[in-house]
């Protein structure tokens, strides 16, 4: 039986493809067509219009690009993600990064600032919170606050809420999910919510990581930026690190995703610590803003 939306034509796929690459670097080769048909068609649905190549029509000849950019980004862009997903990367920054960098805020109160800069639906930065938390109840002597950014708006709403299906918070270890996460009572209602102690050390903002400049703080400890740089070309790669790290202070942390580790070898003002951690140089960072 055939899809009663279609299929998008060679001509609108290669247009829509165009359109992703260039505002927001992900490329959508023709083996990704299949992935990108189905994920369209509720914006089809929703729109009222009559197939894929319709929905093409209404973005491209019809002049409603900018209207529904957002959704479209929303609709192609992966949200894979998972609580403690690479886990080694929080070992380190609970044995190493945190002991290190407080260490260095020994003469200023400032809390630690951790940027989670592809944050989906934001296991990641939940994950960061708890054994953040964990430390302060074990008592470092810190405060700390959490930003995570994301291309997808529909990605940030579900982050905000902090509701997750029952089986999404299964690789959180059970003493944390004791301490931080809330289960509904109701047995029907197979959902948890992260606990508003954690919810309020965060913060949430839609962010392209193609954009010349990031509205940030300037003075972040630790950016986790793991498992989206895949999805671009090598040059675009270097250029979100770059423009990344101009957010790190000295001595702070880029941790990236293990299939990642070539992206940051070679950039001017880091210093690789392991295979997919960096640490802002202050040497080279000096000398490469001067």
């Amino acid at each position: 039986m055939s899809d009663p939306l279609g299929h998008l034509s060679d001509r609108h796929f290669k247009s829509i493809a165009e359109v992703i690459e260039g505002r927001v670097g992900i490329r959508l080769p023709l083996t990704k067509r299949t992935m990108v048909e189905g994920r369209l068609r509720k914006r089809v649905r929703a729109l009222g219009l009559r197939d894929l190549n319709d929905y093409a029509a209404h973005l491209f000849e019809r002049d409603h690009l900018q209207d529904e950019l957002i959704h479209l980004i929303d609709c192609v862009t992966t949200n894979k993600t998972d609580f403690f997903r690479e886990p080694s990367h929080f070992d380190f920054l609970r044995n190493v990064a945190v002991p290190s960098l407080l260490a260095a805020h020994r003469r200023s109160p400032a809390p630690l600032k951790i940027w989670s800069a592809a944050c989906s639906t934001g296991p990641e930065v939940y994950t960061l919170a708890m054994v953040l938390q964990d430390l302060v109840a074990a008592g470092a002597p810190m405060r700390f606050s959490i930003l995570g950014t994301d291309i997808s708006t529909e990605a940030l709403q579900e982050a905000r809420t902090a509701i997750y299906p029952r089986a999404v918070v299964d690789p959180v270890p059970a003493g944390m999910k004791h301490r931080y996460v809330m289960f509904a009572r109701d047995p029907a209602r197979d959902v948890a919510r992260i606990a508003p102690e954690l919810r309020r050390t965060t913060q949430f903002a839609r962010l392209n990581l193609m954009d010349e400049q990031y509205p940030f703080d300037r003075d972040v400890d630790v950016i986790f930026c793991r498992n989206v740089l895949i999805y671009f070309d090598k040059p675009t790669q270097q250029q979100v690190i770059s423009r990344l790290i101009s957010h790190l202070r000295p001595g702070g942390y880029l941790l990236l995703g293990h299939s990642e580790s070539m992206a940051g070898s070679g950039i001017p003002g880091l210093r690789q610590v392991l295979p997919t951690i960096f640490q802002a140089d202050p040497a080279k960072l000096a000398r490469s803003a001067a």
